[in-house]
């Protein structure tokens, strides 16, 4: 344990000495990871796959702000959808553009939450966010985390319903575009998804806030099994189609992922709990102090041997 406490404060330390660098290069890699598994789960418009547009598109993202990127993202999205069919993204502009309104006046710095939520749907472990939100972010990180869910579900939609879109005819659109819409507004899946995201965030961020020993703890669990019981009611209500293995080591490996954000986050040695009592002319005070977990850094320490040179050591040996 000693080992990665030491570990954690070297990390902090090499972070903060190189801050100005390390920041442009993960919003670089943050951006070229997002931009590759969206033209790779979509990838309609070859000229958006070219290695040197999405290369030009991370630098550009690298030094702007970090909600360009989710911009940028949702261009490029919303360019594959146009070369596979103009009604899906004249659709998905209309959804990006209610879910941009809503990010922006609730949650505008939570563009992890809505970066990372369709790239974990798409990893198999998109039960990480609610939790991992719940424990750094606000209330309000449902929203960013809910606008992920629907986008990622909206997209799936789109392309798998390829083979049944091509099927109408040349002058269609508007058939195409109602088909559109009323597959996305009855999947019932995203509905149920977004409600067990929203109420295992809220409730991970409240329980996470309790004034008692191991609350982060005790939150990953609790909302790991809410995000589970609000599922399976959904599977059995409304038929999802969810694959309850899956469900299951998806929870059990978000709570581990969770562990391990909270080492680097929130890591605390509740054995040395104190607790405080004060007053002052108004008001009684009942503190609770919790130490963190931390240990000093080894330093290096280089000694130097000065060796005496040639005319000294035979001075030496004369006086000898």
């Amino acid at each position: 344990m000693t080992n990665l406490l030491v570990f954690r404060e070297q990390l902090k330390k090499f972070y903060g000495k190189y801050e100005l660098y390390l920041t442009p290069v993960g919003k670089f890699l943050m951006a070229l990871v997002s931009l590759s598994m969206i033209n790779s789960a979509i990838g309609y418009m070859s000229e958006l796959k070219s290695f040197t547009v999405v290369l030009v598109l991370a630098l550009m993202c690298s030094f702007l702000p970090m909600n360009f990127t989710v911009v940028v993202a949702a261009a490029v999205t919303l360019g594959h959808l146009y070369k596979f069919s103009l009604e899906c993204a004249g659709v998905a502009l209309i959804i990006f553009l209610l879910l941009f309104l809503l990010y922006f006046r609730f949650s505008p710095k939570d563009t992890i939450a809505v970066l990372f939520t369709p790239l974990c749907f798409i990893l198999k472990i998109p039960y990480v966010m609610p939790i991992a939100m719940g424990l750094v972010g606000t209330p309000f990180s449902a929203v960013s985390v809910a606008c992920g869910v629907v986008v990622y579900y909206t997209i799936s939609y789109m392309i798998g319903s390829a083979s049944v879109l091509n099927a109408f005819e040349a002058d269609g659109e508007l058939e195409k575009f109602r088909y559109v819409i009323d597959g996305i507004l009855s999947n019932k899946t995203m509905f149920v998804v977004v409600v067990a995201f929203v109420a295992t965030l809220v409730v991970v961020y409240f329980v996470r806030r309790l004034s008692v020993d191991y609350a982060w703890t005790i939150a990953m669990v609790t909302g790991g099994l809410l995000d589970i019981l609000i599922l399976l009611m959904g599977e059995l209500m409304y038929n999802t189609k969810l694959s309850i293995m899956g469900l299951i080591v998806g929870s059990v490996v978000s709570v581990l992922l969770a562990k391990v954000l909270e080492f680097f986050v929130f890591n605390v040695d509740y054995s040395r709990t104190e607790r405080v009592q004060f007053e002052d002319d108004e008001y009684y005070y009942y503190v609770k102090a919790v130490p963190k977990n931390t240990v000093t850094a080894p330093q290096k320490r280089v000694k130097t041997i000065k060796v005496p040179d040639k005319a000294v050591r035979q001075q030496k040996r004369d006086r000898e």
